[in-house]
């Protein structure tokens, strides 16, 4: 207390008698007195906080120590790489042989375990393939044709030939084409229903399916930006079906990524059917996704007889079955056959729908007693590509 008063006696002399330029050097003074004992203060006060953080902290390396460490062994890669099927993977598909037996009728493809369980999005109240589809008109109770015509904007001119047909014809502009808004816009204004035809690798080795084909070597990633990128070339149809793809539609984990993308917008999905082991079909009912699969194709062989031949199994098939499928490309024989065939059907008792309208009714059968199932594969042979 008595240092202390003597300040405060020194600085009340120095309020009266010297002024405030004097203050500073006092205090200074003061301080370098006890520079020490703070010394020692501090030092005393430190060596606690050290000494009591020191039993809180971790003993080994912090969070980003870890996670540096990791990446120079090589753990950060290996965690973060996506896993790939490999000859044991359970996704691995058995490749079937080129115009192998068929599976028996009735009998569907069945998809190994998949990594993700699908799952079902809630149903959308208007979802494309209804929106976009074109109106079946006069019925009637007829047994129901669909004719898909596929690569179309490829060959211009005979597109335009196959869009002068009388309709509707369900048309299925390949994904790759040009001029996609114009052409598209002029199959709907001539009353024909509107697909997206999607290449798919093929098994057969040195074909093409063409730019932007999907194949069971790209990652989930890179196949869902090509679906998307497909699907985003036009508006206004109703779902896509295979390009080629007898290799592709065998592998479920790849067919999985298109048919959550055909979910999620409310599309269908037709399988060409280029393979027996196709599991697009019970992929597609697991995941709620609208589809059918195709009964005869048309044009295997390209001359006008053959292509008749085709066209009279289509129509036993619809008398049978209640409705069929047929597929077929703009070649000048399936132009001419067509043609011809077409006019025909009301007297025949058949009628023309787009694919759209056999979709709804394997779904939802209205006749009673008819074999509309959409896994009934029919007896057709076929195409490996």
């Amino acid at each position: 207390m008595d240092r202390f008063g003597g300040f405060a006696d020194r600085l009340r002399a120095w309020k009266e008698a010297q002024g405030q330029g004097a203050f500073v050097p006092l205090v200074v003074e003061w301080l370098f007195r006890r520079r020490i004992a703070i010394g020692f203060a501090l030092i005393f006060c430190l060596g606690l906080g050290l000494g009591f953080s020191a039993g809180r902290l971790p003993s080994g390396p912090s969070a980003p120590e870890a996670a540096r460490e990791a990446v120079d062994k090589g753990e950060g890669e290996a965690a973060t790489a996506d896993p790939q099927p490999t000859e044991t993977s359970p996704h691995t598909v058995v490749e079937d042989e080129p115009f192998g037996p068929a599976l028996p009728e009735g009998q569907v493809a069945t998809l190994p375990p998949a990594s993700v369980a699908p799952s079902r999005l809630p149903a959308r109240e208007n979802p494309d393939w209804l929106k976009y589809a074109v109106p079946a008109v006069g019925t009637g109770g007829r047994p129901m044709i669909a004719v898909i015509i596929d690569d179309m904007g490829l060959d211009k001119r005979r597109s335009e030939k196959v869009m002068q047909l009388p309709g509707p014809l369900t048309i299925s502009f390949m994904s790759y084409a040009q001029e996609l808004p114009r052409q598209t816009g002029e199959a709907r204004a001539h009353g024909h229903e509107l697909m997206m035809h999607v290449p798919m690798e093929p098994l057969a080795e040195g074909i093409d399916a063409g730019p932007g084909a999907l194949s069971v070597n790209l990652s989930p990633e890179e196949l869902k930006r090509r679906v998307e990128e497909d699907l985003d070339r036009f508006t206004g149809y109703v779902g896509i079906n295979n390009h080629m793809g007898s290799k592709f539609t065998a592998f479920a984990p790849g067919m999985q990524v298109v048919m959550e993308e055909l979910q999620r917008r409310g599309l269908l999905f037709i399988d060409s059917l280029t393979t027996d082991h196709s599991v697009g079909l019970t992929l597609a009912q697991q995941l709620g996704v609208p589809t059918a699969a195709r009964n005869v194709f048309l044009d295997n062989a390209g001359d006008v007889g053959a292509i008749d031949a085709q066209l009279a199994k289509l129509e036993d098939l619809a008398r049978k079955k209640g409705n069929a499928i047929a597929i077929g490309h703009p070649r000048d024989g399936t132009i001419q056959a067509l043609a011809a065939w077409l006019p025909t059907l009301r007297a025949k008792g058949l009628v023309l729908v787009p694919v759209s309208e056999v979709v709804r009714e394997r779904r939802m059968p209205v006749a009673a007693g008819r074999e509309t199932r959409a896994e009934v594969p029919s007896a057709e042979p076929r195409r490996t590509r």
